[in-house]
C-alpha cells in the first residue's frame, strides 16, 4: 500500500445523531482532467461516462471544480459542464467542488445554479470556495474591475443565501430562477478561514485534503467546535476530499499514481499542462526538494489494491470522524480510472462511521 502518508442525499442529509454505526456515503470530484495528446473535448466525455458509472456504482454526488487557464483542466464553465452530466444521468447528486465566488457575482451564480436546479430538482449542490482558482492575471480577466475591499467572501455567500431564500415582499433584486429554490450551499477550504464561516453560518464544511492536508485535522476541530445551528442542518456535516487510486495490484496503482505526482511537480515548476502518462520510475523527475513539496502536499492519498484502499479509508474515517468521504482521482488512461472508482466503490460497504460521543 502505498498511504502517502498511506493513510466535499436527498435534498437534505439526515442530521439525526446515529444511534449505530452507518454506512459512510462516497461521492466523486472530477477536474474534468486533459491528459497528454487529448482535448477538452475528450476529458467532456470522460467525465459524462464517469458520472454514469458512479450512479451506478452508488456514489452519492459528482463535483466538478473551476479553474482556469489551465490546459489540464477542462472545467473552467463549471455550471455548463454540471448541466450537461446531470442530464446524461438520473438519480446522482451533482455540483461545484467548487465554484471559486470571487470570480463572479452572487446573483449570477444564484441564476446559473437556480436554472440548474429547475431543471434537475433536489439533484444540484452549490460547493463555494473562496480562491481565484487561478493566477493574479487570469483573476483580473475574469472580473476586469478588482474590489478594493480585501474580503467579500462573507458577504457574498449570504448573499447568495439571500437570492435562494424565499422571496421577501417588495424585494427589489430577484434571482429568477433560484428565489425560493434552497439549493444547498457548501463552504470548501483548506485552512481556519472557511471551517469558521460554515461553523458560524451553519453549512455543511468540505475539507481539501487532496492538495492541501496541513490543517485538516484542526479545521474539523474547529468547525465542530464553533458550530451554530441552522434550520436546514441542526448538526455538523463535514466532507473530507482525498486522493484515491485503485488497481488490481499495488504496482499498477503505484505506477498511475505517478500523473498526478508529475501534475504537482510541473505546477511547483511553474509549467501546468495536461495530465502526463505514468512512469515506471518517478525518482529521475524530482529533485529532493520537489520530491519533498508534491509529497506533503499529496500525503493524504491512498493507493494500492482494493484491501489497500479499504485499509487507507478506514483509518482516514477513524482520524477525522468524516460524515461523507469525497474521492479525487487524477488518472491518465479513463478505463483505468473507471475501474480505480469502481474498486473504491466495492469497499464502501465497509466504510462504516461510528456515532460520535457528544
Amino acid at each position: 500500500m502505498s498511504h502517502s502518508k498511506t493513510v466535499s442525499e436527498s435534498n437534505t442529509v439526515s442530521q439525526q445523531a446515529p444511534s449505530q454505526p452507518q454506512t459512510v456515503p462516497l461521492s466523486v470530484l472530477d477536474l474534468a482532467p486533459v491528459p497528454q495528446g487529448l482535448r477538452p473535448a475528450d476529458a467532456f466525455r470522460h467525465s459524462l461516462d464517469l458520472a454514469q458509472h458512479a450512479e451506478k456504482w452508488g456514489y452519492q454526488r459528482y463535483w466538478l471544480a473551476e479553474h482556469h487557464n489551465m490546459t489540464g483542466i477542462a472545467s473552467a464553465a463549471t455550471s455548463v459542464l454540471i448541466g450537461h452530466l446531470a442530464g446524461g444521468t438520473k438519480t446522482i447528486r451533482l455540483g461545484s467542488g467548487g465554484v471559486m465566488l470571487p470570480n463572479h457575482s452572487p446573483l449570477v451564480i444564484a441564476e446559473q445554479f437556480g436554472t440548474l436546479a429547475t431543471l434537475y430538482p433536489d439533484r444540484i449542490d452549490l460547493g463555494l470556495g473562496r480562491a481565484p482558482g487561478t493566477d493574479q492575471r487570469t483573476m483580473i480577466a475574469l472580473r476586469r474591475h478588482l474590489s478594493g475591499e480585501v474580503d467579500n467572501f462573507p458577504q457574498d455567500v449570504q448573499e447568495l443565501q439571500h437570492y435562494f431564500a424565499d422571496a421577501q415582499p417588495g424585494q427589489p433584486v430577484q434571482a429568477v430562477p433560484g428565489q425560493g429554490l434552497h439549493v444547498p450551499i457548501w463552504l470548501l477550504g483548506s485552512s481556519l478561514y472557511s471551517a469558521q464561516l460554515a461553523a458560524a453560518l451553519g453549512l455543511p464544511f468540505a475539507f481539501a485534503s487532496h492538495f492541501a492536508p496541513d490543517m485538516l485535522y484542526q479545521a474539523l476541530a474547529v468547525y465542530r467546535s464553533h458550530y451554530k445551528p441552522s434550520e436546514r442542518w441542526p448538526t455538523p456535516y463535514a466532507m473530507v476530499c482525498v486522493n484515491a487510486i485503485a488497481a488490481d495490484t499495488t504496482e499498477e496503482a503505484q505506477r498511475m499514481f505517478t500523473s498526478n505526482q508529475q501534475q504537482f511537480i510541473n505546477l511547483r515548476r511553474g509549467h501546468p499542462g495536461p495530465l502526463p502518462a505514468p512512469v515506471d520510475d518517478i525518482t529521475s523527475l524530482w529533485s529532493p526538494a520537489e520530491r519533498y513539496g508534491v509529497e506533503q502536499s499529496l500525503r493524504m492519498s491512498v493507493v494500492g489494491d482494493k484491501n489497500s484502499i479499504r485499509h487507507g479509508l478506514q483509518a482516514l474515517l477513524r482520524e477525522t470522524e468524516a460524515d461523507e468521504l469525497m474521492i479525487n482521482g487524477q488518472i491518465y488512461d479513463h478505463q483505468a480510472r473507471l475501474r480505480s472508482f469502481e474498486i473504491v466503490s466495492q469497499v464502501q460497504q465497509d466504510l462504516v462511521k461510528e456515532p460520535r460521543i457528544r
